[in-house]
């Protein structure tokens, strides 16, 4: 299976994450994390999806078949290689005088941010890509995780270009 990443355009309005997401239900595309906000201009809102898929052919009618629905503004396919990503993880952590110092050598050397501390419990908050967030709580797995919280994947394009400004889809 082949990862894509999309953000999606679309009017601000009641039903149409649902419509959206349809979409890859129909077209047999698995979801494996999906980011939904508000952009610049409160009548847009910008949908963001990391998904798998069987073969790029499947993409492209997929990617045919959000075109023709009528709240989709424009849609980007991210290239990792002209693009920033990342996500946001919050882990919370048995706080106990025994691995206290192995948890803060770890947050460190991940650059993870103590956001809650007490007798108990560690949150940590840490931003990066998938792949450290995921590398950084495979460690934690050494430990006693007591919760993980993690957002979906944003990504912009590099350079001067913005979606907002792409042609509009007929």
């Amino acid at each position: 299976m082949k990862t894509y990443s999309i953000a999606i355009m679309v009017r601000n309005e009641f039903g149409v994450l649902n419509r959206v997401t349809s979409m890859f239900r129909r077209r047999q595309f698995n979801i494996g994390c999906l980011t939904v906000s508000e952009t610049e201009t409160e009548e847009l809102s910008r949908i963001t999806v990391q998904f798998e898929g069987e073969s790029d052919r499947a993409k492209e009618q997929l990617v045919a078949q959000l075109a023709k629905l009528p709240d989709v503004i424009s849609f980007k396919e991210f290239d990792p290689d002209e693009s920033v990503s990342c996500e946001l993880l919050l882990i919370k952590m048995t706080n106990d005088n025994e691995t206290r110092p192995q948890l803060l050598d770890a947050a460190d050397a991940f650059h993870a941010k103590i956001v809650d501390y007490t007798r108990d419990s560690i949150i940590f908050r840490m931003a990066g890509t998938s792949h450290r967030i995921d590398n950084f709580i495979d460690l934690m797995r050494d430990f006693e995780i007591l919760e993980v919280c993690r957002t979906g994947v944003v990504s912009l394009e590099r350079g001067s270009k913005v979606m907002r400004e792409m042609p509009a889809l007929s």
